[in-house]
């Protein structure tokens, strides 16, 4: 079952864009079915500019759980944001073992639906759960009431089981009204409080501006977009990891 979950990542990759965004926030799109497994990236790969030390202590577990901006949309395997975290990490000393749980099209309602089976699927507790959701909801234009009850559902069950998460937050755009975007925006600084978890406020802070790091469409990252978003959060999720292995 593990190796057909993990055949389908790459597959995942190729779909086409779903839908179009004209704001000016740079969001995801796409869709299909659940990988709760991906293959490791190659131990010796690291972030651009991260100095390799030796790997030591007991591997640490991240579940990167989210859309096409996880799953690597139009990006080889090795390229995507948790592959890259994960060399990123390593290059640290940090023994780390980053899950690719990304779906293509995934709404806040979809990862919802599909949060208990890859939870399950897993064959140890992750040490840190990063939950990336939310554009593919404002491409709908489903209310932030709508999406803030799933994060509450994810929220609660992650909470329950006792698992450590980093929230990745969106920023809605200025053309959905400013009663929409105040409420949107607020949305992931209130959940973060009120479940006591890791934030990131705006995720794409440091790239969104600069398209030559988007692809054609202008909504999903390139490979250089990509190294830079790990560049910009490497911290944010060190910081986010168990104390005992944060240190690397």
């Amino acid at each position: 079952m593990e190796g057909s979950q993990i055949a389908m990542a790459p597959l995942q990759k190729r779909f086409p864009l779903a839908f179009g965004f004209a704001g000016a926030l740079l969001l995801a799109a796409c869709g299909s079915e659940a990988p709760v497994d991906a293959p490791r990236t190659e131990p010796g790969a690291i972030a651009e500019g991260e100095l390799a030390v030796p790997v030591m202590g007991e591997e640490v577990r991240i579940l990167a759980f989210g859309d096409s901006l996880f799953a690597g949309y139009n990006l080889a395997e090795p390229e995507g944001y948790p592959e890259r975290l994960e060399s990123a990490l390593r290059g640290r000393g940090i023994n780390a073992r980053v899950i690719d749980a990304g779906v293509s099209g995934d709404t806040s309602a979809a990862g919802r639906d599909r949060l208990e089976f890859v939870l399950n699927g897993q064959s140890e507790t992750p040490d840190l759960f990063i939950l990336e959701l939310g554009g593919n909801d404002l491409l709908r234009g489903l209310s932030p009431d709508e999406t803030r009850a799933n994060f509450d559902a994810m929220l609660s069950t992650l909470r329950e089981r006792g698992i450590p998460v980093l929230l990745m937050g969106m920023r809605a755009p200025p053309n959905y009204g400013p009663e929409y975007q105040a409420q949107f925006d607020a949305m992931y600084g209130e959940l973060a409080q009120e479940y006591d978890t890791a934030l990131i406020p705006f995720w794409l802070e440091d790239i969104y501006e600069d398209q030559s790091l988007f692809q054609n469409d202008r909504i999903h990252p390139t490979a250089e977009g990509i190294e830079a978003l790990v560049a910009s959060t490497l911290d944010d999720v060190q910081a986010a990891l168990p104390s005992d292995v944060s240190e690397g």
